[in-house]
């Protein structure tokens, strides 16, 4: 499955950070005017203040998963604070569909976060006193809707998440996967336009979180949302993202798909990040193939774009000729050879991906 292929992104992006600073101290903001957007983390730490975002632009488009990550500390839950305004930015500007919500009253705020908002953390925050079907139907009846048609609401919900028959269990009757599902279908009950998932799984076990990431792929395959997801697990964040961006000490090092994340990290930072990743494991053929070039013979072997390197790499070695790549219509997009392979697995990682597939 390729999410990239999922999305249909629009000229204009749904979410647009311009310089969006978070400082949290009583002299943040005189601060923040003397430094003239040059913030030190260090020096500001110095003077009482300390540096949550610095200057994060970025934009995520319709049907887009950006996954923010960074180790603790590293200001990606802040962001992600701030673009939901559950905490206010110190300056900047965050565009949601063409406005500004750091101008928004809380009358303003809060009908955008009931209507085109869907939110998910680590605490799952169910109402024990609720069952699974009340739980969801819950922010449904807050915005207004009917006893019942909230419940037959809730029930599409409970199906989707694949919770059919616990449907009248209280939160202290289900696992804490199940407990995952219900706060997800709850999120996704008022149709969000918008979802925002701050480590949503890192309370699971091993098994439950890989279980509920591939839950998270077929919805995301289903819905399309266009959602900020962070976490703090490269692993999670290459198996999920569009893109992802890495941040230290409130900065965004680097946010770029997760080929290029991987092959050409932009600092010493996000290279450490990525030293332990083995490649075949992560990339997919079209982030290494080479172009179609008519004076070159290929084989009879063929192996589609969106195949993970390691699921065919066998197979490419062993191949005399180069092997056709494929989309998923059976249209042929590039060529891949035993040799390049062997260069990705082994070789020198900078590889320039716009020269690979042009």
């Amino acid at each position: 499955m390729s999410l990239q292929n999922a999305t249909s992104p629009s000229n204009e992006p749904v979410i647009r950070c311009e310089s969006v600073y978070k400082i949290f101290g009583d002299n943040a903001e005189s601060l923040l005017k003397k430094a003239n957007g040059a913030v030190d983390a260090a020096k500001f730490k110095e003077a009482g203040c300390i540096v949550g975002v610095n200057n994060a632009s970025f934009e995520i488009h319709e049907g887009e998963l950006l996954i923010i990550m960074g180790l603790s500390g590293s200001g990606k839950s802040t962001l992600l604070r701030c673009i939901s305004r559950l905490t206010d930015a110190t300056a900047g500007k965050i565009i949601i569909e063409g406005d500004d919500i750091l101008t928004m009253n809380n009358k303003q705020l809060i009908e955008l976060r009931r209507n085109k908002m869907g939110m998910v953390f680590q605490n799952f925050a169910l109402l024990p006193h609720k069952t699974v079907l009340e739980n969801i139907a819950f922010p449904l009846q807050v915005k207004g809707m009917s006893t019942s048609d909230s419940i037959d609401r809730a029930m599409e919900m409970v199906n989707l998440v694949d919770l059919t028959g616990r449907e009248d269990y209280y939160p202290r009757q289900l696992s804490g996967g199940q407990q995952q599902r219900v706060g997800i279908a709850r999120s996704l009950a008022i149709e969000p336009d918008i979802w925002f998932l701050d480590e949503p799984f890192s309370a699971l076990d091993p098994l439950i979180r890989k279980e509920m990431q591939d839950e998270f792929l077929r919805l995301q395959s289903t819905l399309h949302k266009t959602i900020m997801f962070v976490t703090h697990d490269f692993d999670e964040a290459l198996r999920l993202a569009d893109r992802i961006a890495i941040m230290k000490d409130g900065v965004i090092e680097q946010l770029d798909t997760p080929a290029n994340i991987v092959l050409n990290p932009a600092t010493e930072y996000v290279r450490k990040f990525t030293e332990e990743v083995p490649r075949e494991k992560v990339l997919k053929i079209e982030a290494v193939m080479d172009a179609v070039n008519a004076d070159v013979s290929l084989g009879e072997l063929s192996v589609n774009a969106n195949t993970i390197i390691e699921d065919v790499a066998e197979s490419i070695l062993n191949s005399n000729a180069p092997v056709r790549v494929i989309d998923d219509e059976g249209q042929t997009v590039g060529s891949i050879t035993a040799a390049k392979i062997v260069h990705v697995l082994f070789g020198d990682h900078s590889i320039n991906l716009s020269e690979t597939t042009s």
